[in-house]
């Protein structure tokens, strides 16, 4: 049974894939966070916030070899760095799929680096090594669909930050800052400037609904 070949394909503008012909040894895939840092007096450390995710990145070294062919490697390293060039259309390099084996992943060619290892006596290089990194691409609409953002539709934990009132919370919870008073009820405040930085406040769902009034808050 044949060795299944990587490839790529551009999806958008869509494009005729290039099969890698030599498979890469191995593979790297990373992820990280961002978190913000707030010194609060007191504590022993800072405290945490998430703000967003960083791009998934795939990582791997290729290697061509056109010597059996007799000819110039850099013409195969071409059909590669085509898709780091800007479409006319899109005014952006072309979006991709890596499809290897159980692995698909959506993305664009971030960088590429060529070493030369192997030259012809006439100095025309066969064989060379390509470090490719990838970028994760994310659909906004796609990503909206499928990522949740909404989270005035659940109960959570803030803990106050520097600077933060219940206005500024609200809106960062529900996107809209008059929607304060939930989150006051909620925690049994009344005066809604009385808020202490490393408060934990619970941030209630909505719609919610006052427990003495029984006033409706959407």
């Amino acid at each position: 049974m044949a060795l299944e070949k990587a490839r790529l394909t551009p999806i958008h503008p869509p494009g005729d894939p290039v099969i890698v012909l030599i498979n890469p040894g191995e593979y790297t895939l990373a992820k990280d966070m961002n978190y913000a840092q707030t010194g609060i007096p007191g504590l022993r450390g800072p405290v945490l916030q998430f703000v967003s995710g960083n791009l998934q990145t795939l990582e791997m070294e290729l290697l061509v070899d056109t010597y059996e062919q007799g000819s110039d490697v850099r013409e195969e390293i071409a059909k590669l760095f085509r898709f780091m060039e800007i479409d006319s259309d899109t005014h952006a390099p072309p979006i991709l799929e890596f499809a290897w084996g159980t692995l698909t992943f959506t993305c664009v060619l971030a960088r590429m680096t060529q070493r030369f290892i192997m030259f012809l006596p006439s100095g025309v290089p066969v064989r060379a090594r390509l470090n490719v990194t990838f970028n994760e691409y994310l659909d906004p609409e796609r990503e909206a669909k499928e990522t949740n953002r909404q989270t005035a539709d659940y109960s959570k934990v803030h803990q106050v930050l520097q600077g933060q009132t219940l206005s500024s919370i609200a809106y960062q919870f529900y996107e809209n800052p008059a929607l304060w008073r939930p989150i006051a009820i909620a925690n049994g405040i009344d005066d809604p400037r009385q808020i202490a930085v490393g408060q934990q406040l619970l941030i209630p769902r909505l719609p919610f609904t006052d427990p003495e009034s029984g006033e409706v808050m959407r």
